[in-house]
């Protein structure tokens, strides 16, 4: 036997694909009814019909209060509750590779969708866990959010926001008996991830991949590539009575990034000796 979700009531932001729609793929394995909400509305629609009548399909912009209230309300008129709020929509905005040719044009739109809407989230899902007996709030952060670093500083900044701000409600909801804890995926292979363009083919998907791999390998202890499958692992989880006693933890699901570097030092000084000596 292993942690399930039955009976309970979740919401997933940005479910139409990546970590989100594994996760609600499966949420619903796990007998639980999922609200999917995203923008992108030909994919939600596509895998609430998908996972049948447990599953729902709500239209939300997360940077708007308005819609992520409606998006609760739907929830609680569409399944009669909401157990689980999972705040996983994200962009990662502009791809600068150095902060100085940033003209952080995109900052507002990166902290409206990753920090506000987060916020937000929690904010109308909190109203009403706190009024019907408790619930989870699962807040997706990141590890460049955890670990310092260069390039993509709006996204940066907002993940490591999430994660702090995930601890401060942590705190602030426990008397009601909410629970909320933060996510740091690594290397995970998402469309996010993947800095893939429009309009790109699956052989150059592939070709992708591969020649995104060993960038990957590189600060990653362990080897094995990570899959949205191995985040909504975690997500249920933490989610479900097995995690009762877990809240205001950031858990990194990296491979083993964010434990340190992975390259023996030691062992490269003592190579240099050696042949310093020769």
């Amino acid at each position: 036997m292993g942690p399930d979700l039955n009976g309970k009531i979740a919401i997933i932001t940005g479910a139409a694909s990546g970590i989100g729609r594994a996760s609600a793929e499966l949420f619903v394995a796990q007998g639980a009814r999922v609200v999917l909400a995203d923008v992108n509305a030909e994919a939600g629609e596509k895998l609430a019909a998908g996972l049948g009548d447990a599953a729902r399909y709500r239209h939300t912009d997360v940077s708007s209060p308005e819609q992520v209230e409606n998006l609760v309300e739907f929830a609680v008129a569409q399944f009669g509750g909401l157990d689980i709020m999972f705040n996983n929509a994200g962009i990662s905005g502009a791809q600068h590779p150095r902060f100085l040719d940033d003209d952080l044009a995109d900052f507002q739109k990166v902290v409206g969708i990753n920090l506000h809407g987060v916020m937000v989230g929690s904010r109308c899902a909190g109203k009403y866990m706190s009024q019907h007996g408790g619930g989870v709030i699962i807040n997706n952060a990141s590890i460049a959010g955890v670990l310092p670093g260069q390039a993509m500083m709006s996204y940066r900044v907002t993940k490591a926001a999430v994660i702090h701000f995930s601890k401060c409600i942590a705190i602030d909801l426990a008397e009601y008996g909410i629970r909320v804890n933060c996510l740091a995926p690594g290397h995970i292979r998402t469309p996010l991830t993947a800095f893939s363009m429009p309009g790109m083919d699956d052989a150059q998907a592939a070709r992708l991949r591969e020649a995104l791999a060993p960038v990957w390998d590189s600060n990653q202890p362990l080897k094995r590539h990570g899959s949205p499958e191995d985040v909504a692992k975690t997500v249920v989880f933490l989610c479900s009575d097995w995690a009762a006693q877990i809240t205001g933890v950031t858990l990194p699901i990296d491979g083993g990034i964010t434990a340190g570097d992975p390259v023996n030092h030691l062992q490269e000084i003592f190579a240099a000796r050696a042949r310093a000596l020769e």
